[in-house]
Order: C-alpha cells, then structure tokens, then sequence
C-alpha cells in the first residue's frame, strides 16, 4: 500500500493501458480519478468492487475547459491531486502511409491529444501538488520515439516531443519536489491494439527486435509506474524507462 492516503488522476483510464495502470496504482492505496473521454462506468465500477475509492470523469484532454473541469472535479473529491498519469493519447484510429500524406488535420489532431493534452493537465494539476509539497507526473511516451518507425511521423513525433517535455519540466519543477518522468512502452497488447486488429506476421517482427522475446502486456509496464508513483523514486527526475522486453536500449 505503498500510496496510502494519496490520490491518483489518469487520464484514457476507462480502458486499456489506463486502465491498468489505474488498477496498479489502486492496488498500490491510492484513489483514483478515471478521466476519459467516453463515460468511464464500468471502469470505476470495477475499481470500486475490488475496494478502491474511484470516481469517473468525462473530458477531452485536448480542450482547455474540459482540463480545468476533470481537475476541479477530481480535487473536490479527494483533496489533492498527487500522482498526474498523462497515459491518453491518439493511437488505435490514426492513419498509417508515408509522411507526405498525412493531412494537416490528422497531424494537428495527434499533436493535440498527446502533446497539448499533458501540458494542459499539467498546467492545471502542479499548482495543487505545489500546494501539498509534491507530486508525480508520469508521462506515457513510447518506445517509437527512441527507435524511429516508419508510416506513422505525427505518432512517433508527438512522443518524441513528449521526451523533452518530460525532461524540460522536470528541471522547471524540482523545486517544488515534484518528480517529472516517462515511460516508453513498446507495442502493446491493449484492448485498443487488439480491436484494430494486429496481424502475426507483424507480432512476430516486434518479437524479434526484443531481447526477451515475447508479445508485451499491460501486466508488463505496471510495475515500473507504480515505482515512478512511489517514494522509492523521490530522487528521479526527467528519466524515460522503456520497458519493451529490450528492444530499445538507452
């Protein structure tokens, strides 16, 4: 019960990847905010049966209003806010083909659910870990970012910017003793990859580039939030953890 007492906000919780995590740090003590842009019931009801003190909130972390609405709401719940997870982000529906065909509404539109999404939860949330002494924010980059991929430059290069945002306000927010990192996942079998439909010859190729050889589970990368959510990771800031079997090795 390493976050006993402390309160958790994940945003593109109500499903998937969030949702694991949400699960872990709940497991882990912590309430939790489940913010999505659908309604997130079954989520929180599955929280709330296993003992957890959970809440859902409906918000599109692109736009400004929706931000300051989910925060307001989930500080009225709880009182604090002192884990950020910044996990939602524009993936299963984007299109994959060469650079020069992804139309400028397709590339402001990735950009703003995985880039301007955390700075605005950010903006919102360290005011509140200021007030209480410190914070985590964890953001979810991805290991394309370190390895480059083709078919799919507005992705890798909004996680790639996710990097430097990481490290950039972790030099800003040391001061406040609140801890800035990221982790880059490979491919990961979410029910997101898994309803837009993956194909085995391409399962077997991101097997071959991992030293530990097999598909990656959410069960893979929950382990390394609940440490960077954890006071055991109280003097680590600005770092990326790649936790994709060895595939990217940095």
């Amino acid at each position: 019960m390493r976050l006993q007492g402390k309160t958790a906000l994940v945003t593109g919780a109500g499903q998937g990847l969030g949702f694991a995590f949400a699960q872990r740090l709940a497991s882990d003590g912590a309430s939790i905010a489940v913010v999505d842009i659908a309604a997130a019931d079954a989520a929180v009801a599955r929280l709330r049966q296993a003992g957890a003190q959970a809440i859902g909130i409906a918000a599109d972390v692109s736009k400004e209003a929706d931000v300051e609405r989910a925060v307001g709401e989930a500080m009225k719940a709880f009182g604090r806010i002192d884990v950020l997870v910044n996990n939602a982000g524009f993936f299963t529906g984007m299109k994959v083909g060469p650079f020069e065909l992804i139309g400028v509404e397709e590339w402001n539109r990735m950009m703003s659910v995985n880039v301007l999404g955390p700075y605005l939860f950010c903006r919102a949330v360290v005011p509140h870990m200021r007030t209480q002494g410190g914070g985590r924010i964890i953001n979810i980059s991805s290991g394309t970012a370190l390895k480059g991929v083709p078919g799919s430059l507005h992705y890798v290069s909004s996680k790639a910017a996710l990097i430097g945002f990481t490290r950039s306000l972790a030099r800003e927010l040391g001061k406040d003793n609140i801890t800035v990192n990221a982790i880059a996942p490979g491919l990961t079998l979410s029910e997101g990859v898994l309803s837009r439909g993956t194909n085995q010859p391409s399962l077997e190729a991101q097997r071959r580039t991992r030293a530990i050889q097999r598909d990656e589970k959410p069960e893979d990368l929950v382990g390394a939030l609940s440490f960077l959510a954890s006071d055991d990771a109280a003097f680590m800031t600005g770092q990326t953890l790649a936790v994709d079997g060895g595939s990217a090795m940095i």
